[in-house]
């Protein structure tokens, strides 16, 4: 029990870490923590697994050109809005409702949904974004919240219950449009950076629904 609440507690990390890279910019002091041995470790643990090598690798690929790139912050921060906070056709946007139901309509059916979900588990919006509820930063965050709530469980079989219940999570709130998105990245994402990103964000979620669903 004890090693599946650590595990838990690095697969909640993950998906924060996710989170905040689709929640805003990268800061200038950001940008240069990902240059440092500590994150880079990270990343070299993360490729370690074959199923997210790729996507690692192309993460890692951008992170080296980034430090050639003139105006690396502010160019990342551009190739931010415009993939995430435009309504270009070259954009990607990071909603739920862009990708089901009406296709490429903003409705407002997900972002209800998942506020319903929220309030049902007692986990509040994160404070400081403000979004729709559908909005891809606030539903990682939401699962890293679900995640860590599970280790709170004191018997073996509730604990695997809530495992299940984070699976049918992803499967039908993430895994639904994650998919969509990353080709969307990886479609108007030039310089890459966000379009590796996406593309590990699935990657992981995948590997930790076959995890959690004792593959």
């Amino acid at each position: 029990m004890e090693e599946t609440k650590a595990f838990n507690e690095k697969r909640a990390e993950i998906y924060w870490w996710l989170s905040s890279l689709f929640a805003k910019e990268l800061t200038e002091q950001e940008l240069e923590a990902y240059q440092t041995p500590d994150i880079r470790s990270f990343l070299t643990g993360l490729s370690e697994n074959a199923e997210l090598k790729g996507s690692v690798d192309k993460v890692v690929d951008a992170l080296n050109r980034l430090q050639t790139r003139e105006d690396a912050q502010l160019e990342l921060a551009a190739d931010f809005c415009e993939l995430f906070l435009t309504s270009d056709k070259n954009a990607a946007l990071p909603y739920a409702s862009m990708y089901i139901g009406e296709s490429g309509l903003l409705n407002d059916k997900p972002a209800q949904e998942m506020a319903a979900l929220m309030e049902e588990k007692g986990i509040a919006i994160k404070e400081g974004l403000n979004e729709p509820a559908d909005h891809i930063a606030l539903e990682l965050d939401f699962l890293g919240n679900m995640i860590i709530r599970s280790n709170e469980l004191e018997k073996l079989e509730h604990i695997n219950d809530a495992l299940l219940d984070q699976k049918a999570f992803i499967e039908k709130y993430l895994l639904s449009w994650f998919p969509q998105f990353k080709e969307k990245c990886v479609q108007h994402d030039e310089f890459g950076f966000y379009a590796g990103v996406a593309s590990l964000l699935v990657d992981f979620c995948q590997l930790d629904c076959a995890y959690l669903g004792g593959e």
